[in-house]
Formats: structure tokens, C-alpha cells, sequence
């Protein structure tokens, strides 16, 4: 099986892995887990912070799978993708 292609990610979508923990309501190892399965998340290199596309891991806490592949072929203002930028603040 072979990971999902990564979420492209501007400074502003970026979040670290405790504001993804309080946003979210999970733990560090259920919000690693959904980085790896749906490749919401990069580490560059080992023991370096993990960056978490904000919008994408909306998108997975909804279930939201539409709209998680339209961003991940850079869709961003498709209606579906830019209600979650919308949501949270950021611009698509």
C-alpha cells in the first residue's frame, strides 16, 4: 500500500501537534496516526516538529474525504474545501 500524496501547505494552514491536540480533543498518537494515514502531516526530517495541515485535519475529524482529496489536488477554492479555510480564519 502506498501513503497518500502529501497536502500541499502555506505558513498560514500549518499547526504544531499540541495545537492539533487541543483542537481536536485527541491524543498526540491518534493526531500522528491520521498524519500518516492521510497524509495531513510532515516531518522534514527525524525528531523535527511535525507540521499538520489545519484545514485537512478538519476535514478528517469530519470525515470528510471529498473534500480532503479536492485539497490535496490543490482545489482550494473549490465551495466544499474553502468552507473549512472559511471556518477557521484562513485564507484560501
Amino acid at each position: 500500500m502506498t501513503s497518500p500524496w502529501p497536502i500541499l501547505m502555506r505558513a498560514d494552514d500549518i499547526i504544531a501537534l499540541k495545537t492539533a491536540v487541543h483542537r481536536t480533543g485527541k491524543s498526540e498518537k491518534t493526531i500522528r496516526s491520521w498524519c500518516k494515514v492521510y497524509g495531513i502531516g510532515i516531518q522534514a526530517c527525524a525528531g523535527g516538529p511535525l507540521e499538520i495541515s489545519a484545514p485537512a485535519l478538519e476535514m478528517v475529524r469530519h470525515g470528510d474525504a471529498v473534500a480532503l482529496e479536492l485539497l490535496r489536488e490543490g482545489r482550494r477554492d473549490h465551495p466544499r474545501v474553502s468552507r473549512y479555510f472559511d471556518h477557521l480564519g484562513i485564507p484560501t
